[in-house]
């Protein structure tokens, strides 16, 4: 979430409870208008906080389109390519098959791609889905993969030096989005 060591820093909420909301509420209508419905999706979040947003848009499709919509938990801690390989339990949970759906993936902030990369590696590896789509809360630019968000909630240009932050209500008893900037000046 948080980092940086003890230099002076500004947290300023970006998105309160209810944008949140509103925008989960816009993808959810961007991701039926775009697919022309619902069938074969499957919603997949990206642990930790893309489950409880991905669980959110699972559970508005499924409402606003009266259909159970399929929805997983993904760890990609073993597809990462910034951890040496370990021994690790994996977390994931997709109680259904990706062969042939359109996946939804869900995640909390898109940066670098890299995570959304090691999730893609992560679903290719239990099938071949027939399309994969990029749902983000937040989008802070400074990509380093050629990755490209289908819905995001809140493009918030940011500066490296800056934090961005999101809690949700399932693990961290609110929802918002701050963003984090540490003073280096000197």
């Amino acid at each position: 979430m948080s980092g940086g060591g003890n230099e002076m820093s500004d947290k300023h909420i970006i998105m309160d409870s209810k944008a949140i909301q509103r925008a989960l509420m816009r993808i959810s209508y961007e991701i039926i208008e775009r697919n022309k419905g619902t069938e074969a999706i499957g919603v997949i979040g990206i642990l930790s906080r893309g489950v409880s947003l991905g669980r959110r848009i699972a559970y508005k499709l499924s409402e606003l389109e009266q259909t159970n919509i399929p929805f997983g938990s993904l760890d990609i801690t073993s597809f990462r390519d910034d951890l040496l390989p370990e021994r690790h339990e994996d977390m994931t949970d997709i109680p259904f098959s990706v062969q042939n759906r359109r996946i939804i993936l869900v995640d909390d902030v898109l940066f670098t791609g890299r995570s959304v990369r090691a999730a893609i590696d992560a679903v290719m590896s239990r099938g071949r889905p027939q399309s994969i789509q990029l749902a983000v809360l937040v989008d802070r630019g400074h990509r380093e993969l050629p990755i490209r968000p289908d819905y995001v909630g809140k493009n918030l240009p940011t500066s490296h030096s800056e934090m961005v932050e999101v809690s949700v209500t399932e693990l961290d008893g609110e929802d918002q989005v701050c963003i984090i900037g540490t003073d280096s000046s000197s």
